[in-house]
């Protein structure tokens, strides 16, 4: 069911590229923080009357459990004048003030211009917009995507959840003193714009990732793409990057279920890869920090993923564990009949903890860092020190 309120913005509390973060009183009462994305609520500023999604709030949900600004075609147009907000990404809001951005507001003629592109991202939705994909006559990459040979063998590393990215990224930057040029590729499976990540922009101002692509439904790259194999071959073609990484906006959909869960995503990713002629590395979910049962060790949404649904063989990168937790590891593997068409990987995860010191980076996985639950940084390590070893040139321990 969708829950929706009216309310009139308090102060904008903070900005980054694409997003506004704003203090709202709400109609009958009571505060709520609201994010704006600039391509649906440009201009917003202090007064401004807003409608609100507010499903995700009255829900209790974590990641996502903010309110969302509407489109309204009675938005307020920015005064002329005021300053634009600082552009520059960076991994927080920035600090907020009480003026307008500089942006076209619907009523604005402009605003009612077509852009170029004409692939629709959200279709037939009351938010469908027309974006140029990397594969359209228009882009300038379609000749190279026209018919790519593939992949020619380049690593892909295939994550579960979001935060996985982070030291992935760190470590393999870490690992070939920066030379690897690595792209992201977002899919649809969790949040759609890739502007509600923090880490991404995280990233980008470390020089950790060379692009950014949103795949499917997913929108806000530096390049769109209309599904996962072109926009893997985007990756490679487009991006002329050496190494991928592949992974869900934030957020991720469970239901306690073997299969309802949207991590099983990485199945396919895996198969992608594959048909393409890539290197298909898995990162699996590990934890020895989480308490649910179905979570501890290796976790049932890559025993899922990888046992049961993906039909092709990845290398499955493990980091070295302490004995007891290294058997149960195994144990779990060894229990699920279809993780054997996998290789497994042994590689020093540790990397990974260093790399994200090196750079400044502050990574959480369920409100947990490196020190509450380090396995799971571990495992992306792992996943790095075995793609980098694909590439070519010397590796820094």
């Amino acid at each position: 069911m969708l829950s929706l309120s009216r309310g009139r913005v308090r102060k904008i509390v903070g900005r980054r590229p694409g997003a506004t973060l704003a203090e709202v009183e709400l109609e009958g009462g009571g505060v709520s923080l609201a994010l704006a994305y600039d391509r649906f609520a440009p201009g917003l500023c202090a007064g401004q009357e807003v409608f609100l999604n507010t499903t995700a709030r009255r829900l209790g949900l974590g990641t996502g459990g903010l309110d969302f600004v509407l489109p309204h075609p009675r938005s307020a147009p920015a005064p002329a004048g005021l300053r634009r907000p600082d552009q520059r990404p960076q991994n927080r809001l920035s600090k907020g003030d009480d003026g307008c951005a500089s942006a076209p507001s619907p009523a604005d003629p402009a605003a009612d211009r077509p852009g170029p592109g004409h692939v629709m991202k959200l279709r037939y939705t009351p938010l469908q917009f027309a974006c140029l994909a990397v594969e359209e006559e228009a882009s300038p990459h379609h000749q190279a995507l026209k018919d790519p040979p593939g992949l020619g063998g380049m690593p892909v590393v295939a994550c579960g959840l979001h935060s996985q990215i982070g030291p992935v990224a760190a470590a393999l930057a870490l690992l070939t003193a920066g030379r690897a040029r690595l792209a992201y590729v977002m899919t649809d499976g969790g949040a759609l714009p890739l502007t509600l990540s923090e880490l991404v922009p995280a990233l980008r101002q470390r020089r950790l990732l060379c692009a950014t692509i949103t795949s499917g439904h997913a929108f806000g790259g530096d390049l769109e793409a209309v599904n996962i194999y072109s926009a893997l071959l985007a990756a490679r073609w487009a991006a002329e990057a050496d190494a991928a990484v592949v992974a869900m906006g934030p957020g991720v959909v469970g239901t306690g279920t073997r299969y309802g869960f949207s991590g099983v995503e990485q199945a396919q990713v895996v198969d992608a890869v594959n048909a393409l002629g890539g290197l298909a590395l898995a990162v699996p979910r590990l934890s020895f920090a989480d308490l649910r049962p179905r979570h501890r060790g290796l976790s049932h949404h890559t025993l899922t993923a990888l046992g049961r649904l993906a039909h092709s063989p990845a290398v499955v990168c493990l980091p070295r564990l302490k004995p007891p937790e290294q058997a149960l590891v195994l144990q779990q593997i060894a229990a699920e009949p279809g993780m054997a068409r996998h290789r497994l990987a042994f590689a020093d995860g540790s990397v990974a903890l260093r790399a994200l010191e090196h750079y400044g980076l502050a990574v959480t996985t369920m409100g947990r860092g490196p020190a509450q639950d380090p396995v799971f940084f571990l495992a992306a390590g792992a996943a790095a020190a075995v793609a980098a070893s694909y590439l070519p040139g010397p590796r820094c321990e």
